[in-house]
């Protein structure tokens, strides 16, 4: 059941829903990838990467806020659960304990690759569906191409 009436067809309601309840996850965990390499982090970087990350983590979070309200607007209850998180995000896992800053540098490259990649095919999905939601996911790959962009630049130091 809906509580929200959607603006779409019942068919493409669903294709961008899964579209976008997909990038809600993956954003989510990204942040909390970016929180846990931050709290655990050391080296001679450790200022600049400490503070990259907690921008990765804002602009995730922000992201996510705006994915979420997207798939309400069309009738699509977000899941931002936990559990949810843990059993249907794409990325790659990020290790327990202390992170050496080039370790971290390195495994955030790895996690752009991945998040960008699974979102760019939800661009192609959902274009022919809903042009808003398709919007709506070239803006966020834009900036998580800029942040990539940042972190391998980073890793060549």
């Amino acid at each position: 059941m809906t509580m929200i009436n959607s603006p779409l067809p019942e068919g493409d309601r669903e294709i961008a829903g899964a579209a976008l309840q997909a990038t809600l996850v993956d954003l989510l965990d990204l942040s909390l990838v970016a929180k846990q390499a931050h709290w655990n982090l050391y080296g001679p970087r450790f200022r600049s990467v400490h503070v990259q990350l907690d921008e990765v983590a804002a602009i995730a979070r922000d992201h996510a806020d705006t994915v979420a309200e997207r798939a309400a607007a069309l009738g699509v209850s977000p899941d931002g659960r936990a559990g949810t998180i843990a059993g249907t995000s794409g990325l790659p896992a990020f290790p327990s304990g202390w992170t050496k800053d080039g370790d971290a540098v390195d495994a955030l490259v790895h996690m752009f690759s991945a998040v960008i990649g699974r979102v760019r095919e939800r661009i192609e999905a959902t274009g022919s569906v809903d042009a808003v939601s398709q919007d709506l996911l070239i803006g966020l790959t834009a900036e998580l191409e800029r942040q990539s962009w940042m972190f391998q630049a980073e890793n060549r130091a």
